[in-house]
């Protein structure tokens, strides 16, 4: 009984849609530097294994609202091994947050109806929960969310050492 050969090289509209993306998304990447060029050989380029790795390991980055700046330095600072166990990572779905109701609020002083703003409410872990006002910035929000891939994290290594 012969093993299944598992695929090593991929042109480049096959590598983009094994992850998902675009192969103009694949081209700009190459571009930032967050993947290596592939050995150009006009129509016969391919890409390899460390291609699928990384793009894999971006996807996973970018699910955490990581901007690409921040991925490009996390892939530069993690080892071969550590990239592709966080390529592997199950991408989670995003928390459905809690929005809580807008409430008028009586300010001395001030027009009687102004509203609070709306925070968006997310169960870390029992007992913490974060509020991110939906007026927060980009970077708010990619803080909010690395801290809540920090605890999935954390919980992901616990339950393995059970």
């Amino acid at each position: 009984m012969s093993t299944p050969k598992t695929q090593t090289e991929w042109k480049l509209t096959a590598l983009a849609e094994a992850v998902g993306i675009s192969p103009r998304t694949v081209r700009y990447y190459v571009q930032r530097g967050l993947l290596p060029a592939p050995p150009f050989k006009g129509p016969d380029t391919v890409y390899g294994e460390e291609h699928l790795v990384r793009l894999k390991a971006i996807r996973v980055l970018q699910a955490r609202f990581l901007p690409l700046d921040a991925i490009q330095a996390e892939l530069l600072r993690l080892s071969p091994e550590e990239l592709r166990r966080l390529s592997e990572a199950q991408v989670l779905p995003m928390p459905v947050p809690e929005v809580l109701p807008r409430r008028p609020v009586k300010i001395p002083g001030k027009d009687p109806t102004v509203e609070v703003a709306r925070y968006q409410r997310w169960l870390l872990a029992p007992g913490l929960e974060l509020h991110v006002s939906e007026q927060a910035e980009v970077k708010v929000r990619a803080l909010a969310e690395r801290v809540r891939a920090l605890i999935q994290e954390s919980e992901s290594q616990e339950g393995k050492q059970s």
